[in-house]
């Protein structure tokens, strides 16, 4: 008997799950997914050394891409997407790919994540260098398609990271780093939209918050770099400015308006008495880490 994938395991603790009240449903399923969060704890260190690798490669000019299919391919195109307005990031920095193109965001296309032939197609035109990352991600992590991918890119003497909830997975062979966060048997039967899809996102989100962190994107805790697209986020940036240059609201405002809404120089405008031509010399100087500005000049 073929052995089963361990993503495709039935769960004994929702086989009633037909045959209970809504509000059981939920408990079930809640009861299921208080699991992710403690079985990402037992993978932090690969997912550290996962950000080192990240954020070493975007220092040197180098890209992140995921590749995926199905439910895992939308939500690299998620986290991809997330990556210019949280971080102000080029779109070209972070790169979701999906099998079977845009349309799969939205619909299933047949034999895509079984397609070799796919995976050669998207990783030429990605024009995938030495200097950056592949970062494929899969429940089981046995379709050819992300398999190939990781195949394409170890031969490319690009660094490589699989992202799998399978133990057995395939596609760990070729990865220089498995994030293995095994969740086990889903609420309903090979549902890996469930728990699995819940831990790929959790853990995507860890790699480029991590990675940007390490970067110099943020100072402390704060999103200066996010790019304020609306009131909400224009507000954000000012209240952000305002803190750490430690002056008043509307001298901030009035501030980032005339700077287009360049947070770090405007800060160090506001800190340092200084013009935007040579805040922004700071910055350079520094690769844009605010942080290693103020440790010269304070």
């Amino acid at each position: 008997m073929k052995d089963i994938i361990i993503t495709e395991n039935t769960n004994p603790d929702t086989e009633s799950i037909d045959t209970v009240s809504s509000l059981e449903i939920t408990r079930m399923i809640n009861n299921e997914d208080l699991k992710v969060a403690q079985k990402i704890k037992e993978n932090l260190t690969p997912i550290a050394q996962a950000i080192d690798l990240i954020s070493e490669n975007f220092l040197n000019g180098g890209r992140l891409f995921y590749f995926g299919a199905g439910t895992s391919g939308r939500l690299g195109v998620l986290d991809a997407s997330e990556c210019p307005p949280t971080f102000n990031t080029p779109h070209e920095t972070v790169q979701g790919i999906i099998a079977g193109g845009d349309r799969a965001l939205r619909y299933a296309i047949e034999g895509a994540e079984d397609s070799i032939e796919l995976a050669k197609e998207d990783f030429t035109k990605c024009e995938v260098t030495k200097n950056d990352t592949v970062c494929a991600i899969s429940a089981s992590g046995n379709a050819n398609y992300v398999t190939e991918i990781l195949r394409l890119a170890k031969e490319n003497n690009t660094k490589t990271i699989a992202l799998t909830c399978n133990p057995k997975a395939k596609m760990s062979n070729y990865a220089d780093i498995n994030i293995c966060i095994e969740t086990g048997a889903e609420a309903i039967t090979g549902s890996t939209r469930m728990k699995a899809g819940s831990a790929q996102k959790m853990v995507l989100n860890m790699l480029t918050t991590g990675a940007m962190v390490k970067i110099g994107k943020t100072y402390k805790n704060f999103m200066i770099d996010v790019k304020p697209t609306n009131t909400k986020l224009k507000d954000r940036a000012v209240r952000i400015t305002a803190q750490i240059a430690e002056a008043d609201y509307e001298t901030a405002k009035n501030l980032l308006e005339q700077n287009n809404y360049k947070i770090k120089e405007s800060i160090l405008q506001l800190k340092y008495n200084i013009d935007f031509n040579k805040a922004q010399e700071l910055l350079k100087a520094e690769n844009g880490i605010i942080r290693r500005v103020f440790e010269k000049n304070n």
